[in-house]
């Protein structure tokens, strides 16, 4: 910054020297002087104004790269909850099918436990009938005694074993508990995904309006610079009104201007 009021001073010391054109406050000044001291002026600007210009230039692409970085996280996401619900389905149905089979199988058993018990209580009662007539009245009453406490305790075997199967049944089909988790997890990552993109086009909003800011800041402090010059001319010249509007610049100083 230095350069720029050594250089803004060397141009009032050529405009004080400069010949002057009567009857006008208009005056002649080298142009390849005035030109170069400006290009010093130029260059000894802060380069943080083309740093500002080149966030402005690529705010777009970084929000968009924000944009499609986040999209990519929440379709990653997406396909993560699909393939953990889907896995979560069929862990649950493979379950479900053995618990099934296991009490049918069960059930299967005691029918047939059951089945074999009767079975060997008729046989029993027709080996005693078969033996002794004579005592008919009594063995038949012990085998019909025997027989129905047999039945009773195969009906009881079988009613517990129905019981157990579904009791496990029950206990398999409760772990489909592993389904509703699956997607509790799968929207917790969704919405994590979606927390992310804020805070990155927040991050991004932010960068930005810094820049900018840095670069009104500057901007001001250039303005300052130069209206302080214009009135410290002024001032040495006695201030004389403006006769600007009446007699525009030479040509290549609006040039420059421009």
């Amino acid at each position: 910054m230095y350069r720029v009021f050594e250089a803004l001073d060397e141009l009032v010391a050529i405009v004080e020297e400069a010949r002057g054109i009567p009857p006008t406050r208009n005056c002649i000044v080298p142009r390849g002087e005035v030109l170069e001291l400006l290009d010093d002026v130029r260059d000894a600007l802060p380069g943080e104004l083309d740093d500002a210009q080149d966030v402005l230039d690529h705010r777009d692409k970084i929000v968009t790269d924000a944009r499609t970085s986040a999209e990519a996280t929440v379709s990653g996401a997406d396909e993560q909850a699909r393939d953990t619900l889907e896995s979560s389905r069929a862990e649950a149905d493979r379950i479900l099918a053995e618990a099934k089979a296991h009490a049918d199988r069960m059930v299967a058993e005691a029918n047939a436990h059951a089945d074999h018990l009767v079975t060997g209580a008729q046989a029993e009662a027709e080996r005693l009938v078969a033996d002794g007539n004579a005592e008919f009245d009594a063995v038949t009453g012990r085998a019909r005694v025997e027989s129905e406490r047999m039945i009773e305790a195969g009906k009881a075997a079988y009613e517990r074993s129905v019981a157990d199967g579904e009791a496990e049944r029950a206990r398999l089909v409760a772990q489909t508990e592993v389904v509703r988790a699956a997607h509790a997890e799968s929207a917790r990552v969704i919405d994590a995904a979606h927390a992310e993109s804020d805070r990155m086009r927040d991050e991004c909003d932010q960068y930005v309006d810094g820049k900018l800011a840095d670069f009104e800041e500057t901007l001001n402090s250039t303005l300052r610079t130069v209206v302080r010059g214009r009135h410290q001319l002024r001032a040495e010249a006695g201030q004389a009104p403006d006769y600007a509007a009446e007699y525009p610049a030479p040509e290549y100083i609006s040039d420059y201007r421009r």
